[in-house]
């Protein structure tokens, strides 16, 4: 059982953040699509304890780039909890999806007012360009995680 193709990878965009945006946005849609159709008990769910359930992905990312957009390049204050992978039941998939394109949007907004080699406050040596790369590399690899849930779940394939 496979989905319909989702939407074409992004073209050629000449301005570097506002590329790696628009491949952001388009790994992130293909994660939200993963659980658009899914009930409470479906969106937890997950084989045998292993790989985290699609309600936690979606979470997990929504703090990934709170941590790093807020804390690491802005000098927020930040914590990280392995209850992200889990939540409890107070979070919905409506709410975990809302929040989601929320940080998207304020991801966007930062990066949008911020030169790609602004240094991060956390000292660390990187810089903005390097923290986008990472959050590329971390929304692909839960993408990953996500397609192979959602295929276990109920057989859906397809980006």
């Amino acid at each position: 059982m496979s989905q319909p193709a989702g939407p074409p990878q992004p073209g050629p965009i000449e301005d570097e953040s506002e590329l790696v945006l628009a491949w952001l946005h388009h790994l992130r849609e293909s994660i939200l699509r993963k659980v658009a159709d899914l009930d409470e008990q479906q969106a937890r769910w997950r084989p045998d304890g292993a790989l985290i359930p699609l309600l936690g992905i979606v979470n997990h990312l929504t703090h990934v780039e709170w941590r790093w957009i807020d804390g690491a390049v802005g000098g927020a204050e930040v914590s990280r909890s392995e209850a992200e992978f889990a939540p409890g039941p107070e979070l919905t998939v409506a709410d975990a999806v809302r929040r989601y394109r929320e940080q998207a949007q304020a991801t966007a907004q930062a990066v949008r007012s911020l030169p790609m080699n602004r240094p991060c406050a956390d000292g660390s040596g990187r810089d903005l360009r390097w923290v986008l790369l990472h959050l590329v590399e971390e929304t692909a690899r839960h993408a990953g995680h996500a397609d192979a849930t959602r295929e276990l779940l109920d057989g859906v394939t397809g980006r």
